[in-house]
């Protein structure tokens, strides 16, 4: 989903030089997620499980669309 991959690229952009290797393993744990899921979470009608998960898909949705 284009939606979904602007959010992504959007904290590739602006977030992973500065993550640590524990973020980062989240980031990835998040890109095997079924995209039915990642576009639920993101548009805020559930939430993950996984605490790290649902703290970093937090951080995301709260990324400015620009700047």
């Amino acid at each position: 989903m284009r939606e979904l991959d602007q959010l992504l690229i959007r904290y590739l952009d602006r977030c992973w030089s500065a993550a640590d290797d524990a973020e980062r393993g989240v980031f990835l744990q998040l890109l095997d997620c079924e995209d039915d899921n990642l576009w639920r979470w993101f548009m805020g009608l559930s939430r993950p499980e996984d605490k790290d998960l649902d703290g970093l898909v937090g951080r995301i949705r709260e990324l400015p669309p620009h700047g």
